[in-house]
């Protein structure tokens, strides 16, 4: 069943984390301080909405290089849905052309801390890691025939790149919920 996001309000402060990446190594949110935008995307590889926008992603990382950081959490129940388990996420990143960290949300205490609702879900956050940003990456959908832009996503980070307000009136993400781990619903 399709979710949509929570739409946390903007301004909210990025929670910190610090999580394993599925290449080895760790990721924490004081890695990714310095830059004038950053992207924290909530991701899976089984779930049918982020399979349709994945290369769309991964071409958004390419084009805004170092401009932006973007780091991608997978907090998805991996016993249960083993689609989601280090080795086919590794294998989604190649597929889609990711060149960001990749990283495992084992305890699903990040997703919680973000809020975070469903696969694809984007947190957009500004120099001084605000949220300027919650919602779609653009209108295509599995089974709809709107070309995969990014162009939602696009003008959110080109605003914060130019220096230019956010609007406000952002449409939600849309995609699979996150699969919690028996018993660990958020309340």
């Amino acid at each position: 069943m399709a979710v949509n996001s929570s739409m946390v309000p903007l301004g909210t402060p990025a929670p910190a984390f610090d999580l394993t990446a599925i290449n080895g190594g760790s990721v924490s949110l004081e890695d990714l301080k310095d830059s004038p935008a950053t992207l924290v995307v909530f991701l899976s590889n089984h779930c049918p909405y982020v399979r349709h926008i994945e290369t769309g992603i991964g071409a958004l990382a390419k084009d805004y290089g170092a401009r932006l950081s973007i780091v991608a959490i997978c907090s998805n129940d991996s016993v249960n849905y083993p689609d989601d388990d280090p080795t086919h996420l590794a294998e989604q990143a190649t597929r889609a052309g990711f060149t960001f960290p990749y990283l495992l949300d084992d305890t699903q205490d990040v997703a919680k801390a973000y809020k975070a609702a469903c696969t694809p879900d984007f947190f957009l956050y500004d120099a001084e890691l605000r949220l300027a940003y919650r919602g779609e990456f653009d209108g295509a959908r599995p089974g709809n025939s709107v070309p995969v832009t990014g162009s939602s996503l696009r003008a959110a980070v080109d605003a914060l790149l130019e220096g230019r307000p956010v609007p406000e009136q952002q449409r939600p993400a849309l995609g699979c919920s996150i699969k919690w781990k028996p018993g660990n619903q958020p309340a």
